[in-house]
């Protein structure tokens, strides 16, 4: 796919103030752009959904993950790469093979998360990450990065207080306040390392998150295709300095993301909101599913509590 051909549809439909939906691959590789009146009947999502209670029983889900002799061999490639300086935060994502007695549909109707999408029988994403937000000419975007059990005593002081999460933290909301000053003016941390708690299947998770806004030009619609291409990939799901960190992450990651840690959004023909697509299940030719999930890795990283947010985060949100 050519991303001129995609800057320039996504540019046209905002100038004709067309409400319409868009998905862009991790790579920018693939990517669906359609007005809503023209959306497949097969394509469902929900954007900023309120939550509702569902009873999933993740006792039912079976996981088939990457051994930790495995996952380690690429830890420490991470930490050697990060040894030389060529980045200071990776995201390690990893492909795991899942069992559980939902089909897409009922999983994507079930799942209880701020954003969802269930792209025809391809996908289905449960996502708590917002991308960016777009209203009255200003621009939002709230980075997600720090994640503990809920149910360990004072999690909320032990991850806060924690200096690796911290620097994690900083780190990528440095990137993104920066990735905002490319498209917009008067860039500022709004709100600095704010928990929200997420139900994650049979445990609770607590995520640390900041709010960054910046100032638009009037006709930021016209230029929606530049606005969200110089932003991606997102720097939440990638590193920093983000174009060597995604270099190093193909060579070691060993699968493609395809569309998970992608976005997808929707432009209601004023505003606009998108989300990072993260907590995502995909099914492949021969109907097995896999959940692809990951978690940021800096010098002071260990390697077997990485390990387990990976697994950690292989849940259904109900």
């Amino acid at each position: 796919m050519n991303n001129k051909e995609l800057i320039n549809k996504l540019n046209n439909y905002g100038s004709l103030q067309e409400p319409f939906f868009f998905m862009i691959s991790y790579d920018l590789s693939n990517y669906y752009v359609k007005a809503l009146k023209d959306l497949d009947e097969d394509i469902k999502y929900e954007i900023s959904s309120k939550d509702k209670s569902y009873n999933i029983k993740n006792k039912s889900l079976k996981k088939y993950p990457i051994s930790f002799e495995k996952y380690k061999k690429k830890f420490d490639y991470i930490q050697e790469q990060i040894a030389c300086g060529n980045s200071y935060l990776l995201n390690l994502t990893a492909k795991t093979k899942i069992e559980i007695p939902l089909n897409l549909d009922e999983i994507y109707e079930k799942a209880n998360a701020k954003f969802k999408l269930k792209f025809k029988d391809e996908f289905v994403c449960f996502s708590p990450e917002r991308f960016i937000k777009i209203k009255k000419n200003r621009i939002f975007t709230y980075p997600m990065k720090g994640t503990i059990d809920a149910s360990i005593p004072n999690a909320s002081v032990k991850i806060l207080g924690d200096m690796k999460e911290m620097a994690e933290h900083t780190m990528v909301v440095d990137l993104l306040r920066n990735d905002l000053g490319i498209v917009s003016n008067k860039v500022r941390v709004e709100k600095f390392r704010y928990i929200d708690q997420i139900d994650a299947g049979d445990k609770k998770l607590l995520q640390v998150s900041s709010k960054i806004s910046g100032e638009l030009e009037n006709n930021w619609n016209e230029k929606l295709g530049d606005i969200l291409i110089s932003l991606l990939p997102a720097g939440s799901i990638t590193g920093t300095p983000k174009k060597k960190t995604v270099e190093i992450l193909k060579d070691i990651e060993d699968y493609e993301r395809e569309y998970y840690t992608g976005i997808f959004g929707v432009f209601d023909g004023k505003n606009l909101d998108s989300s990072v697509m993260i907590r995502f299940i995909q099914k492949d030719k021969d109907g097995e599913l896999f959940y692809k999930s990951g978690g940021g890795i800096t010098c002071d990283s260990d390697a077997k509590l990485e390990y387990q947010e990976l697994l950690d985060k292989i849940y259904i949100p109900s």
